[in-house]
């Protein structure tokens, strides 16, 4: 959920007032010291994070992280990094993780932005998820669309070659600007003729679903590095 400053600097995010419950205050409590990486202004050692070497995947605003915890949880031999400013959120995903005994997951509570330039080096990463951001569906608050060409050509430079940024909306409008600003950065090369089936690796959520059965659309986007 991106903001604009005066400055025309890209945020990641809004911050909205939120209620934690008493389970993920408990998380966040028991767990957030293992899984909850502080921000820095430099970069971070993957692999020493994760104690591993294994593909790093990247994911963008997890919301209260179902599917985050879903994927991570289905692909234990990699090892996926969420960003997400609001405390709710992260004491859910928190709570999952406890839950289902996941190792493979790590999260940075901080603007994704700051966190991308500072502390991923470039060609770091094998993948990016960012699902259902924030459409901004008021024609005069397009500007604030995370997808800009700005922050996507950031993206592609901490991709390693051959690695892929996925994206999905359920916004039509925002699924043809995702598909404009991507088909226009050099770096990237799409996978299908404009979007693409989504990948089995993307759990379908409570509310796409319902949207679905509604008739309501969902766009994926799946690019890769040159």
């Amino acid at each position: 959920m991106p903001e604009q400053t005066s400055h025309h600097t890209i945020r990641s995010f809004v911050l909205r007032a939120g209620r934690i419950g008493s389970g993920q205050q408990k998380a966040l409590q028991e767990f957030g010291p293992r899984f909850v990486v502080p921000y820095q202004a430099n970069e971070l050692d993957l692999d020493a994070t994760f104690q591993r070497h294994a593909e790093k995947i990247l994911e963008i605003g997890f919301g209260m992280g179902g599917a985050t915890a879903e994927i991570a949880a289905n692909h234990p031999e990699k090892d996926y990094l969420g960003i997400e400013v609001h405390t709710p959120g992260v004491g859910a995903l928190l709570k999952q993780i406890g839950e289902r005994q996941l190792s493979n997951l790590r999260i940075v509570q901080h603007d994704a932005v700051e966190v991308i330039q500072r502390m991923l080096a470039d060609a770091s990463l094998d993948g990016i998820h960012i699902y259902f951001p924030d459409p901004w569906h008021k024609s005069r608050h397009h500007k604030r669309r995370l997808i800009q060409a700005e922050f996507v050509t950031l993206l592609s430079r901490k991709l390693k070659p051959g690695a892929y940024l996925h994206l999905a909306t359920d916004w039509e409008n925002y699924a043809q600007q995702m598909l404009e600003v991507l088909t226009g950065e050099q770096n990237l090369l799409n996978t299908a003729n404009d979007f693409a089936i989504r990948p089995e690796y993307r759990p379908l959520t409570k509310f796409e679903q319902r949207g679905l059965r509604l008739g309501h659309g969902v766009w994926d986007l799946v690019f890769r590095r040159r």
